[in-house]
């Protein structure tokens, strides 16, 4: 059964209210306490819609992926942030941050695209990328805890948003619902 017109609309208002005013997150500009890594995640669109982006893509795989997709991501994301403290610039850190944003929004329309080690890399890779970035803009040569912590609390809302709206969805997958919906028309 397709979404209402008014509960598509509801969604798509919710999601628009929930974008971050700021479009990018760029190394170097943020702040080294919790709250700066509390609202990094949310701050920048890139980052905001990949991790709105794992949650839908995990929670349309279904089963353990619905937990161990962000939880890799998350972890992944950790690791990343370390060399983004002690590493210098990576040249591909934006462009690959908003690849990343992307394909992410693709696979998650299409959640079983992939088998599961690709699954893994994906994530796993981009991740990286976005921990790298949290690392080079908020831990700035230390690896302090507060940021850390904070970043990754700040990466829950937007995760969790993904798998709800999966939830949402149903079974045939929020790009099928949306497509068939937009069809009747």
């Amino acid at each position: 059964m397709p979404l209402s017109r008014p509960i598509r609309i509801s969604l798509a208002l919710l999601l628009l209210g929930l974008l971050p005013v700021t479009a990018w997150a760029h190394p170097g500009a943020g702040s080294a306490s919790f709250l700066g890594g509390l609202l990094h995640p949310l701050t920048g669109l890139d980052h905001a819609l990949a991790l709105l982006a794992v949650g839908l893509w995990a929670g349309g795989r279904g089963g353990a992926w619905r937990w161990r997709m962000p939880l890799l991501f998350l972890g992944v994301m950790l690791v990343g942030s370390v060399g983004g403290a002690a590493g210098g610039p990576l040249p591909v850190l934006e462009p690959g941050i908003a690849v990343s944003a992307l394909l992410l929004l693709l696979l998650s329309l299409h959640p079983r695209y992939l088998p599961a080690t690709g699954v893994v890399g994906v994530v796993s890779v981009f991740a990286l990328l976005h921990g790298y970035a949290h690392g080079a803009e908020l831990l700035v040569g230390s690896l302090s805890s507060a940021p850390m912590a904070g970043f990754l609390l700040g990466a829950l809302p937007p995760l969790g948003l993904g798998l709800a709206l999966s939830r949402l969805a149903g079974a045939r997958g929020l790009a099928d619902r949306m497509l068939r919906g937009a069809r009747q028309r």
